[in-house]
């Protein structure tokens, strides 16, 4: 089974042929290609091959599959006794992409 260790907004990611990953917002429309070249692991099954940090030549193309948002996460700040309350709300952008092809 092929798949890529990849970093995109600063986090980083197991990527498998096939493979749908929700990353960090990426400035791309859907339904046009994106290539990660920061891959820091590749294998084949049989041979592993391990970036120092980054393995030179691999990459990973994918196709964006949408633009979304989070679940809404709620913030909350609370003093006890003072009467200090602040309640805010906040839904991560993000987008949904599909791994086509892992080259070594």
């Amino acid at each position: 089974m092929k798949f890529a260790i990849i970093s995109t907004g600063g986090k980083q990611y197991k990527a498998t042929e096939g493979a749908t990953l929700r990353v960090e917002k990426l400035d791309a429309k859907p339904n046009t290609k994106v290539t990660f070249d920061k891959v820091q692991l590749v294998s084949d099954g049989q041979v592993n091959k391990l970036g120092d940090p980054l393995v030179k030549g691999a990459s990973v193309t994918a196709t964006v599959a949408g633009q979304m948002k989070a679940k809404k996460v709620m913030v909350v700040k609370f003093h006890n006794k003072v009467r200090y309350r602040r309640t805010r709300g906040h839904r991560q952008n993000y987008t949904t992409v599909k791994i086509d092809k892992i080259t070594i």
